[in-house]
């Protein structure tokens, strides 16, 4: 399979993978259509990316390692767990406890150590340089943004009316694999912590960039700067909104007492867009949310 990243590509990589992931379900929760990928293998989307990448890789016997703030490191787990490989994950510091008991239950070695992502990712390179084990990254390599991509794939089947879809942003692996399968069909929106705007900072300064980390979802959404695979696609189609902290929490808590979803910071981040008002739909816009993971040990929210 080559490295181009669209929708042919995206296609052709779910014929693959799609035996082994979740087909996840859609809700309508006033109006408004969630994608609710926090069911899918290890309590998040990254389970799409990473089988897609051992399962059209090849593998040495010496396995997978990866860094993460948390949600990747667990689906490397799983899908090297399924596959029967080892695995050996690095986390930093914030990576919060739900997700260090998933790469553990699912039987990974783990690393913790550093202050974010991007402590991780030099920790991970490091150990890699020493080991024969397989690097997958958590956004930036072409089999992670092909797998991410099938959400919008499901999504097209799903939820045709769709003109809008919003999507949380960490590293860009999801929202760029989303847009480059919608290729400008539905509107793409991103949707970041103000404490952590690393697509818009990006955008407004013409390539990637490094950006703060400081927010609630810092975990998953704060590495030091967007990849670099996905960022031509984010300059053609994608536009960024802000949500503070507090938008955030009140978006968590709202998709539990509606609806019974349980959603991370990071997983409702994007809702949050639509209940604050950052994003507000035009009358008879159908609006689409990610809700992309649940790894908390929260499950009531004040």
């Amino acid at each position: 399979m080559d490295d181009v990243i669209d929708r042919s590509g995206i296609e052709r990589t779910y014929e693959v993978i799609a035996p082994h992931v979740r087909h996840t379900p859609v809700l309508d929760l006033d109006g408004v259509t969630l994608k609710l990928e926090q069911l899918q293998h290890g309590g998040s989307f990254k389970a799409r990316g990473a089988i897609a990448n051992l399962l059209l890789r090849d593998v040495p016997s010496a396995g997978v390692v990866a860094a993460s703030g948390g949600n990747h490191g667990a689906a490397v787990a799983w899908a090297a767990m399924t596959r029967g490989l080892p695995a050996t994950i690095f986390v930093p510091t914030v990576s919060s406890p739900a997700k260090i008991a998933r790469i553990k239950d699912y039987g990974a070695a783990l690393v913790i150590g550093g202050d974010r992502y991007a402590d991780a990712l030099e920790a991970c390179r490091s150990w890699t340089a020493t080991h024969e084990a397989l690097e997958v990254h958590a956004y930036d390599q072409p089999l992670t943004l092909l797998g991410q991509g099938s959400v919008a794939l499901e999504l097209r089947a799903q939820a045709p009316e769709l003109d809008t879809l919003l999507v949380p942003v960490g590293g860009g692996g999801l929202i760029g694999g989303i847009a480059a399968y919608y290729t400008g069909d539905v509107r793409v929106i991103g949707v970041e912590p103000e404490g952590a705007p690393t697509l818009t900072e990006a955008l407004r300064a013409g390539y990637p960039v490094d950006a703060r980390a400081d927010s609630v979802a810092s975990d998953a959404l704060a590495p030091r700067r967007v990849g670099e695979l996905m960022f031509p696609i984010a300059q053609q189609f994608i536009e960024t909104v802000l949500v503070d902290d507090d938008a955030i929490r009140a978006a968590q808590a709202a998709l539990w007492d509606i609806a019974r979803v349980v959603a991370e910071p990071a997983g409702a981040t994007a809702y949050a867009a639509v209940r604050s008002g950052a994003y507000r739909p035009a009358h008879g816009e159908h609006v689409g949310v990610v809700i992309s993971g649940a790894n908390t040990t929260a499950v009531e929210f004040s």
